[in-house]
């Protein structure tokens, strides 16, 4: 097993790490004093390509491959999780999904901008009755003539106030219940489409999550993505392609969280000495080293099973899962390391842990990505 990355990849890494210090950082505390989405940021992201990573050329996007991503996106996390939670959903959530199924016209017409970082881009399945059991779709549409209408509430959406493209699953024949989901594009600006105001949230301030409501919208039949009913499978489908993506932004979270704690450790002293020679401290550091490490192969291993073609889902869910409870746990150490100070905004790690807890419930719980995981063991033992 090859564990090098090529000379592309590490060009990648490096151009991420250095636009995140230098474009990101500055006003990383500010925005997230004051939820402030960082627009211009993004529209930078864009400009270099980092919006579209992985859709074709032939679409706008960069066309790299899921490890240059994962890599991307790590680096840009640990600056700061709210730009990397924007980039994975335009990347992950959207893109992935509208190049797999899309029609050629959506391609075209939706796909290109969102890759060439010109739209932003917003995946609505969450419902107020409709979270961890996605099934239970309550929006509905209904056809009429050459539209679909839709009606209904979604919520927690990320990108919800700032996106320009919306994917949005709604329930179309409610006697097949799943199998009666579908997907749709849908525009800002659309009459009867409206988002609310933005979520006052503990962490990942500085991106923008809200409801949306559909009132009598009409969207034009050509924006049904894959066919009519293949709305279910098109969000699950999607989901363990976003899994990684969550997977590498808590891999962000926990490098800087240990790197933070690793850096105050050899320059606080205690007791005559840095705190890094004290034994208590070496045992937690290295804990977090370990965890770190075991997070960011595991996030590899999916996006490189992905590029090679393979089934990716159990790995994908085993990254999310461990490394999102890893970014919980750094964060945790980095703030009792720090003591008095990890609890100030000053040195950043109690931003950490704000930020780390919801890569543990958004893109599926914890405790979902455990049962995808049994799941998949089950279908390799049968």
């Amino acid at each position: 097993m090859n564990f090098e990355l090529n000379e592309e990849q590490l060009m990648i890494q490096q151009t991420a790490r250095e636009f995140a210090e230098t474009e990101i950082a500055p006003s990383t505390i500010e925005r997230d004093i004051k939820a402030e989405f960082p627009t211009e940021i993004v529209k930078k992201l864009g400009e270099l390509g980092f919006m579209g990573m992985m859709v074709s050329p032939e679409y706008g996007g960069a066309g790299l491959d899921t490890v240059s991503y994962v890599l991307a996106l790590i680096e840009i996390s640990k600056v700061d999780a709210s730009v990397g939670v924007i980039m994975s959903v335009n990347n992950s959530l959207v893109n992935f999904g509208l190049e797999k199924w899309g029609s050629e016209y959506i391609k075209k017409t939706y796909l290109t901008p969102l890759a060439q970082g010109e739209k932003l881009g917003a995946f609505a399945l969450s419902e107020p009755e409709a979270g961890s059991d996605a099934t239970q779709q309550r929006t509905m549409a209904e056809k009429d003539g050459k539209y679909w209408v839709l009606n209904g509430i979604k919520n927690w959406i990320t990108n919800g106030t700032s996106a320009d493209y919306y994917i949005v699953m709604a329930q179309t024949d409610k006697e097949k219940r799943h199998k009666g989901i579908t997907a749709f594009l849908v525009e800002k600006g659309t009459p009867g489409f409206e988002h609310g105001v933005k979520e006052d949230k503990l962490g990942i301030r500085s991106s923008d999550t809200c409801s949306l409501t559909f009132t009598n919208c009409r969207v034009p039949e050509e924006n049904v993505i894959w066919d009519v009913g293949k709305g279910f499978y098109f969000a699950m489908n999607t989901l363990n392609g976003g899994r990684y993506g969550i997977a590498s932004q808590a891999v962000g979270i926990a490098t800087a969280a240990y790197e933070k704690a690793l850096k105050y450790s050899l320059e606080r002293k205690a007791f005559g000495t840095e705190i890094f020679n004290h034994q208590a401290i070496q045992f937690k550091l290295s804990e977090m080293a370990t965890n770190v490490e075991a997070a960011r192969l595991l996030t590899l291993q999916a996006a490189a099973l992905k590029d090679a073609g393979k089934d990716y889902i159990k790995q994908a869910s085993m990254a999310k899962l461990f490394a999102s409870e890893t970014a919980v746990k750094c964060a945790l150490e980095a703030i009792q390391i720090h003591g008095g100070y990890g609890y100030v905004r000053e040195y950043l790690v109690e931003r950490y842990l704000r930020d780390a807890k919801i890569t543990e419930i958004y893109e599926g719980t914890s405790e979902i990505q455990k049962i995808i995981i049994a799941r998949e063991i089950m279908k390799e033992i049968q």
